[in-house]
């Protein structure tokens, strides 16, 4: 049923250590069923619902590179990982009656459509969930400018960033008792501060065209709706 929301319809931002539960490796079959329940959840709020996912459960660009892979060929094998993850999903969500479509930005027919935007809204317009993969289909892009980039293509309200914390600290959460989160910040203060919300590149899009962007824990069951209904449950970045 709809109800009332502050963010109607969001790019929900993964990285692909989500998929691989506590060690954030290959994929994890309930952490994925986690991250589907999510997105039902947010679906059954009447939200339209487009997906980004990482693929660094599966490789890490950088690794690969400290392996005498090249760049280019790093990259390339980091966007097929991120396919991989996204039809992961599609079949929790499918398994659950969720009409799901998976949209590269490198043809690959028989796996999944090509994104086109057109095609992208009329999907979201019919109910679907959309997952879009392979990132922007260009080396040197991470799947975080990817996901600036669609939430602007297809006009979202937010950028929703799904992560293991409850938003952006002043140091690392995990390592740093001292660290404290920030409610709220500017993309130039996230910029200036080197805060590592998102590549500079994805909040410098952001901020250009003004996309919020909300970073909030997304393995706490619930906290997904909070932020669609635009309840404190993150770090709020905006102008």
């Amino acid at each position: 049923m709809s109800q009332q929301l502050t963010y109607r319809s969001v790019l929900l931002k993964l990285s692909g250590e989500t998929m691989g539960g506590s060690e954030g490796r290959g994929l994890d079959i309930p952490a994925v069923e986690r991250i589907a329940d999510e997105v039902l959840s947010a679906r059954a709020l009447g939200a339209a619902v487009t997906v980004v996912i990482g693929g660094g459960n599966i490789l890490r660009g950088a690794a690969a590179q400290g392996a005498g892979i090249a760049r280019v060929t790093a990259d390339q094998m980091g966007m097929l990982a991120t396919v991989i993850n996204s039809l992961a999903l599609q079949s929790r969500l499918e398994n659950k009656d969720c009409p799901t479509r998976v949209m590269s930005a490198v043809e690959m027919p028989k796996f999944a459509e090509a994104y086109i935007w057109r095609r992208a809204l009329r999907h979201l317009e019919k109910g679907r969930v959309v997952i879009v993969a392979a990132g922007t289909g260009n080396p040197y892009f991470s799947t975080d400018t990817a996901a600036a980039l669609r939430a602007v293509e297809i006009g979202a309200d937010a950028l929703l960033k799904g992560t293991k914390v409850d938003g952006v600290y002043t140091g690392d959460p995990m390592t740093d008792p001292a660290a404290t989160r920030f409610e709220s910040l500017t993309y130039d203060r996230a910029l200036g501060d080197n805060l590592k919300v998102m590549d500079a590149t994805a909040i410098t899009l952001c901020r250009e065209n003004r996309m919020p962007i909300v970073v909030f824990n997304l393995n706490r069951p619930g906290t997904l709706a909070k932020v669609l209904r635009g309840e404190p449950a993150g770090t709020l970045i905006k102008e």
